[in-house]
Order: structure tokens, then sequence, then C-alpha cells
């Protein structure tokens, strides 16, 4: 039988995950499980290079984004759900892939380069920040992943491991695998006010958000605003309704659009349709989560039987690097 490839994706702890997490990674994540040997992990450390001021909610968001994976699906024995802070190993192979890695591939990483700007200098100018995709590529090649989802504009950061990588190999033999991207269509998902949809906007609708919660805050969409009259012909591509309904409800979407195009179907209609359909993809999410909620201690089980299935394999390979750096 042949063996299946190992694939490894991680998210940050950023609590409860919203819609754009689901269609976004979390699809993705099931659709893995089972096809590949499944590594999921809790960036945490990641986290600390933007939230270093105050990591107070750390830990809650952990346990919050958890459930959720589990109340989406992923399931601990198929995949290995673990916590990057409980393996010291990735922070000593971070240290020596550092010492190897020209500070010259950091400093012109184009993502790099863009969240500078976004971030701002102050909060991003740190010893940390810059060598995220050192621990990144530390993450990725002490499991040993051969697969790694990433959307594109992620592309250089997985191609800065691989040169990290060959760069290893080149200096104490081949050993270390080059991960190969597995690239993600990862549509666009709209909040509320027509932006992407993302908790720091404060305009995104949950997965454990109830169906009273979620009607309101689809009503709260904006809409075509020459669209006045329920029967007025409107313009979908500028309406953020419709952006979600050709997400959410992607195969009614192109009668949908003819139909506001026609001005046979009014906002409020098209509002409770899309309400719907949203219901109906998170009231089972929903109810799963309310009765893992009720489990005491089940994130931590989680973790627990994560870690040590995982954490041998970060051993091995440590011990495997410090015998190729002649340290002991």
């Amino acid at each position: 039988m042949e063996k299946k490839k190992r694939l490894l994706t991680g998210y940050r702890p950023t609590g409860r995950m919203h819609l754009g997490h689901y269609e976004g990674n979390l699809k993705n994540m099931l659709a893995a499980q089972g096809k590949y040997e499944c590594f999921f992990f809790i960036a945490d450390w990641h986290a600390m290079t933007t939230k270093y001021k105050d990591l107070s909610a750390l830990k809650k968001d952990t346990e919050e984004m958890v459930l959720d994976w589990l109340a989406v699906g992923l399931d601990p024995a198929h995949s290995h759900i673990y916590k990057q802070s409980a393996i010291p190993e990735i922070a000593e192979f971070n240290l020596y892939l550092s010492m190897i890695t020209p500070l010259g591939w950091l400093e012109r990483n184009t993502t790099y380069k863009d969240q500078l700007r976004e971030l701002g200098a102050r909060l991003a100018s740190t010893y940390g920040f810059l060598g995220y995709p050192v621990l990144q590529a530390a993450d990725i090649m002490i499991m040993h992943a051969d697969l790694v989802p990433v959307g594109e504009d992620q592309l250089p950061h997985l191609e800065l491991a691989r040169e990290i990588a060959r760069r290893f190999n080149h200096l104490y033999g081949d050993y270390l695998k080059e991960p190969e991207a597995v690239l993600s269509n990862i549509p666009k998902v709209v909040g509320l006010d027509g932006r992407k949809m993302s908790k720091s906007y404060g305009n995104a609708i949950y997965l454990s958000d109830s169906a009273q919660e979620i009607e309101k805050k689809v009503k709260m969409m904006i809409t075509d605003p020459a669209m006045i009259r329920a029967n007025d012909p409107g313009h979908p591509d500028v309406c953020s309704v419709f952006a979600a309904q050709s997400v959410f409800n992607d195969s009614e979407s192109g009668q949908i659009a003819q139909d506001c195009r026609a001005g046979s179907i009014g906002c409020v209609e098209c509002k409770r349709a899309l309400t719907q359909r949203i219901e109906a993809i998170t009231a089972p999410i929903r109810q799963k989560r309310e009765e893992l909620s009720t489990e005491n201690g089940i994130v931590s089980e989680v973790l627990d039987k994560g870690l040590n299935a995982v954490k041998p394999v970060a051993e091995a390979t440590l011990a495997d690097v410090r015998g190729r750096l002649s340290i002991s």
C-alpha cells in the first residue's frame, strides 16, 4: 500500500472562526483529511509576532478555534491537531535554520514588505517578525511535510522555505524535504460592509452565530444603492449580498443575478434567501460545537493526543539535525 503524503498547515489562534475561514481554509482541511496524513497546528508563536504587546487572550482564542475545528469535522482520529508552542524542538530547529538564512532573503521577501507597510514599522520592526518565514520553515520541515496548502500571496514564504531546505542540504547533506505548494482557490468572502470578511473589521458572520444573529447581520449587508424599490432593475456586480450568494449559493447565483437585473427579486427577498443558505451551512456546525463545549477538557485532550503523535517526529528530526551539525 502506497504511503500517504504528509500535508501540514497552521493557523494563528484568532478565536471563533467565521465564514471567511470556513470557505478559505477549513473546507480544504476537511477535504485533505483522509487523503493525506494531516498535521494541523495552532501557530501561537506566530501570533506573537504581531500580538506581543497583549497575549492575555491567546489561551481562550486557542480553545475557541479548536472547538470550531472539531465542530466542522476535523477529526483527531484521522488528523494530528497540536499546538506549536508545546514542541520546543521547533524553536531549537528554528535557531539552527536562522544561522544559515541570509538576511537578504528575508528582507526582499515580498510578503514581508507588504505586511510591513500594512502594519507599520513601529509594530512590525522586530527580529521575530522579520524571521517569521524561518520559523514557518521549521514548522514544515521538522515534520517532513510533503505538501503545504497556500494561497497565491503566500507562495513567496513557501519558496523561501524551499530555499532554506536547499541551503541546509548543500551544507550538511541531503536530508530536508523541499515542501510543495498545494494552491488553494480561496474565494473572497465579503463581510457585512462589503470589505473582505475579517474579525478585525468587525464585519464577520461567525460559525457559532445563532440563527437570529445571522438574520440580523445579513439585514445589515450593503446592497445596490440604486435599487430603491423592490422591482427596480438591480446591479448584482456592486452588491455585497450577491457577492455572498455567489460563494454560498453558487448553483443558484446565475438565476439570482438574472432576476436581480430584471427587477423580479428585491433586496429583502435576496437577503432572506442568503440567510437561509448560511443558516443551513452553520446550523449543524453550531449544534456540534454546543455539544463539544459541554465536554470538559475536550480541547486539552485533543491537543495532548496530537502532541503525543507528532512530538516523536520532531524529536527524531532534531536528533538527526544535531548529528549533521555535530552538536550533541
